[in-house]
């Protein structure tokens, strides 16, 4: 069971980091929220992997910067929370149909919406 867990971890880390990655240049996907998951991911699953992309020179600063408290770039933080209101919003009121887990996604949305916007803007 640990190995499918694992796994599915770097998978999910992997995936994560591509979007990441297209987020670099695709101007509506936040990269830092997907780098600091992909991190998440592979600190618990391969710490090869997680040596890497916080070594990283091209991804690795924005998780490092996260790390020592220096916050997350103001560009990630509106586009983030934009994104995330835009899909929450959309699934609630075109594909989930019962109103109680509307209500639930709207309040997991509006918790990472401050989070994000708590944590301390990078300049």
């Amino acid at each position: 069971m640990k190995l499918v867990i694992q796994v599915s971890l770097i998978i999910i880390g992997s995936l994560s980091l591509a979007l990441g990655i297209i987020g670099i240049v695709l101007p509506l996907i936040p990269t830092t929220p997907f780098l600091l998951l992909s991190a998440a991911c592979f600190v618990r699953s391969s710490n090869r992997l997680y040596q890497w992309l916080i070594h990283n020179k091209w991804f690795g600063s924005y998780i490092q910067n996260f790390r020592a408290g220096k916050g997350i770039p103001l560009k990630a933080k509106v586009l983030g929370v934009a994104t995330l209101w835009i899909s929450i919003i959309y699934s609630a009121f075109f594909i989930v149909p019962l109103v109680f887990v509307r209500i639930i996604m709207m309040l997991v949305a509006a918790y990472f919406t401050w989070f994000i916007l708590s944590q301390k803007t990078l300049r």
